[in-house]
């Protein structure tokens, strides 16, 4: 039986103010003709695992990785783009009452997030959802993204439980779902629009009572 769970954020337990996602925009923003699978890690590792003074340095960081020269007006409309999905984020119907439910169960709750330095924190207290989690991990600081195996590894070890004692509940396969598998945690997806397959699998986190026990 399950003594931990831990989450994603965006996706999961909220919803991104803007679709398509805005690191999708970004991507056709800066003209990227890679498969979205070969652009994100690159993406990821360099703007969410440092801590950066602004995102007009972060995103002019980002565009010299992938040859694009950061213009003003370039670096600009992206820090716009990014600033807009936080201005527009909202909580999915369910998510308090879930949260709510597993609290007071007795579950110890983690938040595992790939982000940058401006977005998760800021949205955690707007939404108050800081008081649930038990451990909160945010990549920009730990300096892991959730396909390295220290970034679980540290969140079990914080949370005091084995691994085969937690599940990860997660929108995403190739972050959230390899990288819970990869370290033998249980993951979960969360698959709101009912389009992708995997035997661990929910539409709501309404259901995930089913995978805990």
């Amino acid at each position: 039986m399950a003594k931990a769970i831990i989450f994603d954020f965006w996706g999961t337990l909220v919803d991104q103010g803007v679709n398509p996602s805005p690191i999708r925009q970004i991507k056709e923003t800066l003209g990227i003709r890679v498969s979205f699978q070969e652009y994100i890690l690159p993406f990821e590792k360099q703007f969410m695992t440092r801590d950066y003074e602004d995102l007009a340095e972060a995103f002019t960081a980002v565009c010299k990785i992938f040859g694009r020269e950061p213009e003003k007006w370039l670096v600009e409309r992206l820090v716009g783009l990014w600033n807009k999905n936080k201005l527009l984020a909202q909580l999915y119907p369910e998510t308090i009452q879930v949260l709510d439910e597993l609290k007071n169960k007795g579950y110890k709750l983690a938040l595992l997030c790939n982000t940058d330095f401006s977005s998760v924190e800021s949205l955690l207290e707007k939404f108050d959802l800081n008081k649930y989690f038990d451990v909160i991990s945010l990549s920009y600081k730990t300096g892991f993204l959730k396909t390295d195996k220290e970034s679980f590894e540290n969140v079990l070890k914080e949370l005091g439980v084995k691994k085969a004692d937690a599940v990860m509940v997660g929108d995403s396969l190739a972050t959230d779902v390899k990288g819970a598998e990869a370290v033998g945690v249980k993951a979960v997806l969360i698959d709101r629009r009912d389009k992708r397959e995997y035997k661990n699998r929910i539409n709501t986190l309404s259901d995930l009572n089913a995978f805990l026990d």
